[in-house]
């Protein structure tokens, strides 16, 4: 690494901070630490977004599954857009309507508390080890960049420096410095991935274009891959994506914190829908510089190139290939994708923990004897420790991460949804018979993630949340006239004797 890199990384490292801090304001109570004034702009809300929903999976992962499969993230892109207009005009005027601290509010005031704790608790869980998974993939680049110097650093203290400097801003500056340093972020990596992209076009020979078009690596969608198993087919990535989009945006905390945070529904809803146009612009550079790269390589398959798995490729690329100065500002770009999605996580979780067990934290506030805003603090700091904990699990595994991160959370995502979509759309859905259904089908699902391989490969994140949909919802009929039948019974046996 060349000492123009290194200034390029140290500007980012120093400046990205301070400037988070110096819009984020004061932070004088935990509402204004966790909510943010609900005075934010609907495009830093937007870009926080994207930046939140991307991280440094898609930075590294797109790539290397560009490079095997073509622009398939672009439909991906396409149903993203279909299930945002559905979380625009369906589920944010839900939390528009009062003040909510997390996105399992709702579900407090539709079920109880019961069911708030248990999503809630979900959330955490899942959460955290998706969040465990970018932390590790993450800290891939940067430790390939130290072993090509010869810099051998034990992975813990990379974790442990990524997570102290993200933990610094997000603890001084509450969710208006994630928000601000979230969109400053984005812009970098962004702004990388068109440097990569633009240099690799550059370099490529005439007729590379034609080439890709032949080759079928110009394709949005997988045509050839199995259904069950290809997040990319046209029915996974349209109605997958949608699915995914739903969920996620819709139910998950991460995302609807932002949406809480707009200074109204109009806002709130320009966010959301703007976010897609960064998203499939990322998509489209990430996926260009992959396809590229097969095109450079010969066509050579990952294997044959010499790559392990695909979230190799695109590291290796940065740190051999980019010239001084852009390199320093692509790792930079990458560290900044981890820091986004840290931050974003931690917010959020800390949100969830203090919102959706209230009673719990206001006693142990009580018995550590300090402030509210300084035990929502505490908890951030907690977290942390418990992601970078968490991402020593994931050291040695062989799935793509995103691909790994994305099943993690879609076993959540779609008990989560029925969950919502019942409360919605069943007036008659009561959290007696939701709620042990919901309990079940989580597990249930954390199986099939596990254990059901089809064709030998693992299911497909779309089909996990559609099973958790299938799921929650045929255990909570069962529920439903088990509890019918015992009620008819005792009703029956009451009547007296002639």
């Amino acid at each position: 690494m060349s000492l123009t890199d290194l200034l390029v990384m140290l500007a980012y490292l120093a400046g990205m901070p301070v400037a988070a801090l110096a819009l984020a304001g004061c932070q004088s109570s935990p509402q204004t630490y966790l909510e943010g004034h609900a005075d934010l702009p609907w495009w830093a809300l937007s870009l926080s977004l994207v930046a939140t929903e991307t991280s440094t999976l898609t930075v590294i992962s797109v790539p290397g599954i560009a490079y095997g499969s073509g622009m398939v993230f672009i439909g991906l892109a396409l149903g993203y857009l279909l299930g945002r207009a559905i979380v625009a005009w369906w589920f944010v005027p839900l939390y528009q309507q009062g003040r909510m601290l997390s996105a399992y509010d709702w579900l407090g005031q539709r079920f109880g508390t019961s069911m708030q704790r248990l999503a809630s608790a979900t959330f955490l869980l899942t959460r955290l080890l998706a969040e465990a998974v970018r932390l590790f993939a993450g800290m891939l680049p940067l430790a390939t960049m130290l072993a090509a110097m010869h810099w051998h650093v034990p992975q813990p203290i990379l974790l442990g420096a990524i997570m102290l400097l993200t933990l610094f801003y997000t603890v001084c500056g509450g969710l208006r410095a994630v928000v601000w340093s979230d969109s400053m972020q984005f812009g970098l990596y962004l702004f990388g991935a068109s440097a990569c992209a633009a240099l690799l076009w550059h370099g490529a020979p005439s007729g590379t274009w034609h080439a890709l078009q032949q080759a079928g690596r110009l394709h949005l969608f997988a045509h050839n891959a199995s259904v069950l198993n290809s997040p990319f087919t046209p029915l996974a990535a349209l109605g997958g994506g949608a699915l995914l989009c739903v969920a996620s945006h819709g139910t998950d905390q991460l995302m609807v914190q932002r949406i809480l945070a707009a200074r109204s529904l109009r806002d709130a809803r320009l966010a959301l829908m703007g976010s897609v146009l960064g998203v499939g612009a990322l998509f489209a550079l990430l996926s260009l510089s992959g396809v590229l790269l097969w095109a450079r390589n010969g066509g050579q398959t990952l294997a044959q190139a010499g790559f392990a798995s695909p979230d190799a490729l695109f590291p290796a690329y940065i740190v051999h290939d980019l010239p001084p100065g852009l390199r320093g500002l692509m790792l930079a770009g990458i560290l900044a994708a981890t820091m986004g999605s840290l931050s974003a996580t931690l917010s959020a979780m800390t949100a969830a923990s203090v919102g959706d067990f209230a009673p719990l934290c206001a006693r142990a506030t009580h018995a550590l004897g300090c402030s509210a805003l300084g035990f929502a603090r505490l908890v951030s700091v907690g977290w942390a420790c418990a992601l970078v904990a968490g991402a020593g699990l994931f050291a040695h595994a062989s799935q793509s991460a995103i691909m790994l991160g994305l099943s993690i959370a879609a076993c959540g995502y779609g008990p989560m949804l029925g969950t919502f979509v019942a409360g919605m759309a069943i007036p008659r859905a009561t959290a007696r018979t939701l709620a042990p259904a919901f309990a079940l089908s989580v597990p249930l699902l954390v199986w099939a993630m596990l254990a059901w391989h089809p064709n030998g490969q693992p299911l497909a994140f779309a089909w996990l949340i559609v099973l958790g949909i299938v799921a929650l919802f045929g255990l909570a009929g069962l529920f439903h006239i088990m509890h019918f039948s015992h009620n008819a019974l005792h009703n029956r046996n009451r009547r007296p004797h002639p």
